[in-house]
């Protein structure tokens, strides 16, 4: 299953807010991987992996899981979410 996104969050994928969305993914049931379009996926999961894809604000992103369940579609959901929101605590 995929989803694309573009990352509201100010200053994107960097730093703190990467930190809080791969804490965020970890949570999730089932893995999740996250590429910039035509780009190689990171495990979304990976603070480091995030950092390589040095997505900023107005980026898109591409969510994808493994399967097509009911965890899978909650995991991008709540991950979607997270990254529609322009702030982060």
């Amino acid at each position: 299953m995929e989803r694309s996104v573009v990352v509201a969050i100010r200053e994107g994928l960097h730093a703190r807010p990467a930190a809080l969305f791969a804490k965020a993914a970890g949570e999730q049931p089932v893995p999740v991987r996250i590429a910039r379009p035509g780009g190689d996926p990171v495990d979304a999961a990976s603070i480091l992996g995030l950092m390589t894809l040095g997505a900023g604000a107005g980026d898109e992103v591409v969510l994808s899981t493994p399967a097509d369940g009911d965890d899978d579609r909650a995991a991008l959901d709540a991950l979607v979410a997270f990254l529609e929101r322009t702030e982060v605590a």
